[in-house]
């Protein structure tokens, strides 16, 4: 394991970023079918997520680190298995994440008006 790794902040990060995962992917699809409530705490736990995940590639892009570097190459690679052009700006991606994040929370915010 490489510094990066060995970083106590790193750890903590990664250790809240895999927990966070599994409780959206636990519930991603129950998602249509949830309480307006349900739904706004997953969305909140979503964007937690997607923030962590944000702040954890910035970290990754900035480490001189060759495992570091390593994952940070494997979530390019992911991401363009998932769709998205290669070479695609990550940052990019983050803002249209959050924006539809904030697509989602204003429509179940009308759920729970009515």
């Amino acid at each position: 394991m490489t510094e990066f790794f060995k970083s106590e902040v790193v750890r903590a990060a990664m250790a809240e970023l895999s927990e966070l995962q599994e409780e959206v992917y636990k519930n991603v699809f129950k998602f249509p079918t949830m309480s307006p409530e349900d739904k706004a705490y997953h969305i909140d736990i979503l964007e937690k997520l997607m923030e962590k995940q944000q702040v954890m590639y910035a970290r990754l892009s900035l480490s001189n680190d060759p495992e570091a570097q390593q994952m940070k190459k494997q979530i390019e690679e992911s991401a363009v298995t998932m769709g998205l052009p290669k070479n695609v700006d990550m940052n990019a991606v983050f803002k249209d994440m959050s924006k539809m994040i904030d697509l989602m929370r204003s429509h179940v915010d009308k759920e729970l008006e009515s």
